[in-house]
């Protein structure tokens, strides 16, 4: 986002992280990566809090400052997912419309793609396998759904408080969640898109001037 100062003297340098800083995270990596890897091995239900405590050698106290319930050890980028989402919007190609980006996003960042990552596919199937991350996951995306609405209205021209925009950004959101129980999730994705896309665009040909 450009600086909206007038004055030509450069931002200061952030400050160094601190050691206690650099502490606390290293501790809450260590953790969450201890409980995906016994999730990964044995499955989410399988795994108490006690275990992953001792694999991480902390106490449960520990965790529980880091984590304050069992279904966050699984997603440790919330502030990171919304920032990804937004510039899906905001930074798409020219020509490319609103619901397409974030069809792209979805079949990116929320599904496993054929031959990509075989942990990043690992951790997929944990999520979709496990009603409890399921649902953890996808309330964890709708908390993005005003910040996304605002940034579609700002790209489109429209008002932010459109409700034309908070009704993509739903259910742009919620898409993802009806290939959980389908045999081929990227399918179920795009035909949730196609009809999103098709609506979007005789709406914004009505109501919006086109992107420059």
């Amino acid at each position: 986002m450009p600086s909206t100062t007038t004055d030509a003297a450069p931002d200061p340098s952030p400050a160094p992280v601190g050691r206690r800083e650099r502490k606390k995270a290293a501790t809450r990596q260590a953790i969450a990566d201890a409980a995906l890897r016994l999730f990964l091995e044995r499955g989410y239900d399988a795994v108490g809090i006690r275990e992953i405590a001792d694999a991480a050698d902390v106490s449960t106290t520990t965790l529980f400052k880091h984590f304050p319930v069992k279904e966050a050890l699984v997603f440790d980028e919330d502030s990171e997912q919304e920032a990804r989402l937004l510039a899906a919007v905001r930074e798409r190609p020219e020509g490319q419309s609103v619901p397409a980006a974030l069809r792209e996003h979805a079949l990116t960042r929320r599904l496993a793609t054929a031959g990509g990552d075989a942990r990043f596919a690992a951790f997929t199937d944990l999520v979709a396998g496990t009603p409890a991350l399921r649902d953890y996951a996808q309330n964890m995306w709708l908390r993005h759904t005003a910040a996304l609405a605002r940034a579609i209205a700002e790209e489109s021209g429209l008002a932010a408080d459109d409700p034309a925009c908070a009704a993509l950004a739903h259910f742009a959101l919620e898409a993802p969640r009806a290939a959980y129980a389908c045999a081929d999730p990227r399918e179920a994705v795009n035909r949730a898109f196609d009809l999103l896309e098709h609506g979007w665009t005789a709406l914004a040909r009505t109501e919006a001037p086109p992107r420059s």
